[in-house]
């Protein structure tokens, strides 16, 4: 059986999630003082960035371990939109482009799953 379609969904998990975490990661000193990271749902700055935490980090572990991919992809790709067009709303497409790539990425992932090499393997139908 031909593993390539399988392989190509373990690569764009691994790295995706992998870069995405490091956003995530990056963001954390933040919580020290979450009054300067910005709010565009209008929830205010902590709530912002705690729901920033859980879509650039949990939910990124998750789809890279292959656990519940389809609900784990639905937070990131939630936090790109707001990223690319609320936050970044008003800048250039190059400031929009890192989000709609990671946006596209992730709706792919929605779509096809997290392939045979994860924890929830698909079942044979």
């Amino acid at each position: 059986m031909d593993n390539r379609f399988d392989i190509g969904l373990l690569v764009l998990r691994l790295g995706f999630c992998s870069l995405m975490i490091y956003h995530g990661v990056s963001k954390l000193p933040l919580l020290s003082d979450p009054s300067s990271f910005p709010d565009p749902l209008g929830v205010s700055p902590t709530v912002s960035l705690v729901l920033a935490l859980i879509s650039e980090i949990i939910a990124p572990i998750l789809v890279i371990l292959g656990l519940k991919t389809r609900w784990a992809v639905l937070p990131m790709i939630v936090t790109m939109i707001v990223a690319a067009f609320l936050v970044h709303g008003s800048d250039s497409f190059a400031k929009k482009e890192l989000a709609i790539l990671y946006f596209l990425v992730f709706i792919a992932l929605f779509f096809t799953g997290a392939g045979k090499y994860a924890f929830d393997e698909p079942k044979e139908s």
